[in-house]
C-alpha cells in the first residue's frame, strides 16, 4: 500500500511583517505584508498615499502616491526608504485646457547628500506660446530645478516637492518668461542600485 505524502500548507508557514516608514517620518507603520521569510521582503515596493502618511486630506495629498522600498528586515519589522512619488494622471488632466501649452520636462539632479534623482515635471501656460518661448521656458525651468535641488538633502527635497514649495519656486521663476497656469512635479525616482 502506498502512503500519500501530506502537502504542507504554505499559507500556514507565512508570517505577518509590519512595514515601517523611514525615521524621517517617525517610523510610522505603513501597513502589514505577509511572507514566508523576511528575506523575501527585501526590495519590495510599498505604495502609500501621502494623505495616509501625514493624515492631511488636501487635494494634492489625496492624489499623491509615495513609493517606499523595503531595505532591511529586523524581527517582524520591515524598514523602508522613500524612493519616489507619483501624481495621479487624472489630477494632472484637470489643468490641461484648450489654447494652452503643456510642457513636459525630465531633469536628472543631485542633492546635497549626493543622491541622484530623476524629476519629471509638467508646466502649463495660460496661453499658447511660440516655439522660442517654449525653449526658453524649458531652459529656465530645468536650470532652476538643478540649482534648487543642490540646496536640499534628499528627504528635504522630497518634502519640498510633496508639499508644493519646490513647484512654487519653479513657477515664480517661469512666470518671468510667460504667464503660467501651473507647475507640478508629476513623478520623482531615486536612482538606486539593488543588491
Amino acid at each position: 500500500m502506498v502512503v500519500k505524502k501530506k502537502a504542507s500548507d504554505k499559507q500556514k508557514l507565512k508570517e505577518w511583517y509590519k512595514v515601517l516608514a523611514p525615521e524621517k517620518y517617525d517610523s510610522k507603520e505603513l501597513g502589514e505584508v505577509v511572507a514566508s521569510d523576511g528575506k523575501l521582503l527585501l526590495n519590495r515596493v510599498i505604495p502609500i498615499s501621502l494623505s495616509d502618511l501625514t493624515g492631511r486630506f488636501s487635494q494634492t495629498a489625496l492624489y499623491t502616491t509615495l513609493d517606499f522600498r523595503v531595505k532591511d528586515v529586523r524581527g517582524k519589522a520591515a524598514h523602508t526608504e522613500l524612493i519616489g512619488h507619483n501624481l495621479s494622471p487624472s489630477y494632472l488632466r484637470t489643468f490641461i485646457r484648450r489654447r494652452r501649452t503643456v510642457l513636459h520636462s525630465v531633469v536628472d539632479v543631485s542633492t546635497k547628500d549626493d543622491k541622484s534623482v530623476r524629476l519629471k515635471l509638467v508646466a502649463v501656460t495660460r496661453d499658447k506660446i511660440s516655439e522660442t518661448q517654449r525653449r526658453n521656458l524649458r531652459r529656465v525651468i530645468e536650470e532652476e530645478v538643478r540649482v534648487a535641488s543642490r540646496e536640499f538633502s534628499y528627504y528635504d527635497m522630497m518634502d519640498e516637492i510633496m508639499y508644493g514649495r519646490f513647484a512654487t519656486r519653479v513657477f515664480n521663476k517661469a512666470k518671468d518668461i510667460t504667464p503660467m497656469g501651473r507647475v507640478e512635479f508629476r513623478k520623482s525616482e531615486l536612482k538606486e542600485t539593488l543588491a
